[in-house]
């Protein structure tokens, strides 16, 4: 059973990010600040879920949280600044967008940076922990499947309607026969061969 607050009786905000292991694409992350003794049976880290019931839960977290918000960080950003840094601001832009302002923040993962002077916890696991990380992590995971299916059917050869991004074998090899886009993150591996690729085609 997934855990209602953190820090008690201070109004607190959930965070998570999608697409930080991903070759191409923004990385997304999402702020959700749920009602006290809130409960969903359903919720749950977002990898635990299939992609329907994912969808089915988004509607749900809409309505029923006190105030969601999606921070957005860009390729180019990321290569910029790296992308745990990246990961980070995409939160930190979420929290900036919420309509309730937060008092506390939870963060699902080991890493954040001080936002705001507000206390913060990392927990390891933590969208399979607390209920408003959790719906964080679908809240991002199906915002960012929702850009990565519409650049797919621009870059139909990357199979990123499937793959989202991440570094499957398919992907790897249409970036070998086709090269880059201006959604790959340069700074990455992208070959999988020890070397950067900078080949980049518009």
């Amino acid at each position: 059973m997934l855990q209602n607050h953190y820090h008690e009786g201070l109004v607190e905000a959930g965070c998570d990010e999608a697409g930080r292991g991903c070759l191409a694409g923004s990385v997304y992350a999402a702020a959700v600040i749920l009602p006290d003794n809130y409960a969903n049976p359903l919720l749950n880290d977002s990898k635990q879920l299939s992609e329907k019931q994912r969808y089915e839960l988004r509607p749900i977290i809409e309505r029923d949280a006190l105030a969601w918000a999606v921070g957005i960080v860009t390729p180019e950003e990321i290569d910029h600044i790296n992308i745990l840094n990246a990961s980070i601001l995409a939160m930190h832009r979420a929290l900036d967008q919420l309509a309730v302002r937060p008092q506390a923040v939870i963060v699902d993962g080991n890493r954040f940076k001080p936002y705001g002077g507000l206390p913060y916890a990392t927990i390891v696991k933590g969208d399979g922990k607390f209920l408003s990380i959790a719906a964080a992590s679908i809240l991002a995971k199906t915002y960012r499947d929702d850009y990565m299916n519409q650049l797919a059917e621009d870059y139909p050869q990357y199979d990123w309607r499937q793959n989202k991004g991440y570094p499957t074998k398919k992907h790897r090899e249409a970036i070998r026969q086709f090269g880059t886009t201006p959604y790959h993150r340069m700074s990455y591996n992208l070959l999988g061969d020890g070397q950067l690729s900078l080949d980049f085609k518009d």
